[in-house]
């Protein structure tokens, strides 16, 4: 489980940070950060936080109000344009830039979950499987993870035949048969590979 053993090795304010969405079809990538400040957060709250994949989607949710309770949050996105403009990887570091500079608080320390880090003016480490060993970061995984699924389920609204609303915009079977009979939406990663086919299955009739 993670713990505050890295935030306590840290001189200062610490903020853990972490993204979901880089690996679906469709959406934005989404980061969160989020800071407790003095680790003030209590026992039983600890024990309900961990990396969001290990946790169901009722425990994601559960812990998502915890959070938001005794964190101090930031969000930031990059979009479906971004990421077919810059790449999955720096449209994911802008997203986590973002992130940090919508908390309501200026970290001396950011810890990113990883091995790499965005570039900003403060002290920033990347930690690799940080969503297993730091709080901070696991909860960044859990707002980060609820937030773009929440986004997707509102999505869905418009384009319920993708199914986003079960599978979050990873290219399922039934997310992949959406996009072969209906083509894509604007929500759709051009640069993807599965996406682009389309394009070029049309060329090809």
């Amino acid at each position: 489980m993670p713990d505050f053993r890295l935030e306590e090795a840290c001189q200062g304010s610490v903020a853990g940070v972490d993204e979901a969405g880089r690996g679906p079809l469709a959406g934005p990538v989404v980061a969160a950060a989020v800071c407790f400040c003095g680790r003030a957060l209590p026992r039983a709250a600890r024990r309900m936080i961990n990396d969001s994949k290990k946790l169901s989607a009722s425990g994601r949710n559960e812990a998502f109000e915890v959070i938001h309770e005794f964190g101090v949050l930031g969000i930031g996105e990059a979009s479906v344009a971004e990421i077919d403009r810059l790449n999955i990887l720096q449209a994911t570091m802008k997203a986590m830039q973002r992130a940090v500079d919508n908390l309501d608080l200026r970290p001396d320390i950011v810890l990113v979950d990883g091995n790499r880090t965005p570039e900003m003016p403060i002290d920033c480490r990347a930690v690799v499987k940080g969503d297993s060993i730091s709080l901070s970061i696991a909860a960044a995984s859990i707002i980060a993870k609820v937030t773009r699924d929440r986004i997707m389920t509102r999505l869905a609204v418009d384009f319920s035949a993708y199914g986003w609303d079960r599978n979050a915009g990873y290219g399922v079977p039934d997310h992949i048969a959406a996009l072969e009979t209906y083509g894509p939406t604007p929500h759709h990663r051009r640069s993807f590979a599965p996406v682009r086919n389309t394009f070029s299955d049309e060329i090809r009739k």
